[in-house]
């Protein structure tokens, strides 16, 4: 039994070949987006621990202690391209995290972009 010449057994294999590249570079894609999003989580939360902790300090070590806690929870693969800017203020304390994206996983190579997180909360008063 001779098979008809335009068989196309195996086609599927072949066009699955083709399509992987694709989708790798998709999900690839995917993932990156995951990554500048979970930045800027983490610079948003960064802050906000910042802030809480500027409020909550003496004047004099606010700066010390807003960058100790929006620091702390951070990662150390995350936490080498972090930057504490601005924690300080009267009667408003304002503290600004920025994050380096990283490429695929952090540790990595890091994009050129940063994105930042910024909070902002009302002194506390100490009797």
């Amino acid at each position: 039994m001779r098979r008809p010449r335009g068989d196309d057994r195996g086609q599927v294999a072949v066009e699955f070949l083709g399509m992987t590249p694709l989708i790798v570079l998709t999900l690839v894609l995917m993932w990156q987006c995951v990554l500048v999003g979970y930045a800027y989580t983490l610079a948003g939360n960064a802050a906000d621990e910042g802030v809480r902790a500027g409020t909550a300090a003496h004047r004099g070590e606010r700066f010390g202690a807003c960058q100790q806690a929006a620091l702390r929870h951070l990662s150390g693969a995350w936490r080498e391209g972090a930057e504490v800017t601005q924690c300080g203020g009267q009667g408003y304390v304002t503290a600004d995290v920025s994050l380096k994206v990283p490429v695929l996983f952090p540790g990595s190579v890091d994009f050129p972009v940063t994105v930042h997180g910024h909070a902002g909360a009302v002194e506390e008063v100490k009797d």
